[in-house]
């Protein structure tokens, strides 16, 4: 079985993480919300994942909503000392499955410490202010009076280290202008690379960048150039894109979600599978 180590490491913080890590949306049920058809399954998939060595675990308190991280909680707690979770706040859900920003100072207070509940943490390790923009890309609005609560929760102990969803390069600045950022996660993947200099000044400075929808997200990647490659390697497109992203720099770290224990492991062996360089600039072109 593939083993989420061989992807390599790098450091989000001060914890070392392997870069092969899991994203929890998927656990929920449809639309991310409700409980998952079959709760037990879910647990096993995050048995599994930590089994395989994975130890970074994306997850957000309105995946559900609260759905997710109790999951976590029951599958998990208590914690393995390695294990690095990193949820997400600014937003909350209707009872229509909308997402809905929620991103007052008061409203951020909330979300951590049902983070804090869910989870059955005293301090949470990472917390992504997920900036809200156009929902699935940056925005050009301030983001000072939320990640200034943040800030403030994270100088009382409730939160080690503070992260960026959803934001631009602009955004990027005004919060290391109130406290330290240690990973920033956006949309990016084969066929989306707007990121591209973002994720370069990122790497110089040790900031870990965490692509969310690696493979497309609610429109999975089509790609003929990606179903070349990965018919020629003998292995899936998902894989070939997993594994482009490893290669595409080292601050990059992956959070591939599901609810399935096969699917998981399929993804897990990304972690072995490497791209040549002409391979690598036929990707480039897609």
């Amino acid at each position: 079985m593939s083993n989420a180590s061989r992807a390599g490491t790098f450091l989000l913080g001060e914890r070392r993480v392997n870069r092969m890590g899991y994203g929890a949306m998927q656990l929920a049920g449809p639309q991310v919300f409700g409980p998952p058809k079959d709760p037990q399954a879910a647990v096993a998939v995050l048995r599994e994942a930590l089994a395989a060595e994975v130890n970074h675990i994306d997850t957000a308190d309105f995946y559900g909503p609260h759905v997710t991280n109790r999951l976590i909680r029951e599958a998990l707690h208590p914690y393995a000392e390695d294990l690095v979770i990193v949820t997400k706040v600014g937003c909350v859900r209707g009872a229509d499955a909308s997402w809905n920003p929620a991103q007052g100072p008061a409203e951020l207070v909330t979300q951590v410490h049902d983070n804090l509940r869910h989870l059955g943490l005293d301090a949470l390790d990472v917390v992504n202010f997920r900036a809200w923009g156009n929902m699935h890309a940056p925005g050009d609005e301030s983001i000072e009076a939320s990640f200034t609560a943040l800030a403030e929760l994270q100088r009382q102990g409730l939160i080690r280290h503070l992260g960026l969803s959803n934001v631009s390069s602009a955004q990027v600045r005004q919060a290391q202008g109130i406290a330290e950022i240690v990973c920033v996660q956006n949309h990016y993947n084969l066929a989306h690379r707007d990121d591209e200099a973002l994720i370069a000044e990122l790497g110089e400075q040790g900031i870990a960048y965490v692509p969310f929808f690696p493979l497309g997200g609610f429109t999975p990647l089509q790609s003929a150039t990606l179903s070349a490659v990965a018919n020629r390697l003998q292995a899936s497109a998902f894989n070939v894109a997993l594994a482009w992203l490893l290669q595409r720099a080292p601050n990059i770290l992956l959070i591939p979600g599901t609810s399935s224990v096969a699917h998981l492991q399929e993804n897990l062996e990304a972690s072995d599978l490497h791209l040549d360089a002409s391979t690598l600039q036929e990707l480039e072109a897609a």
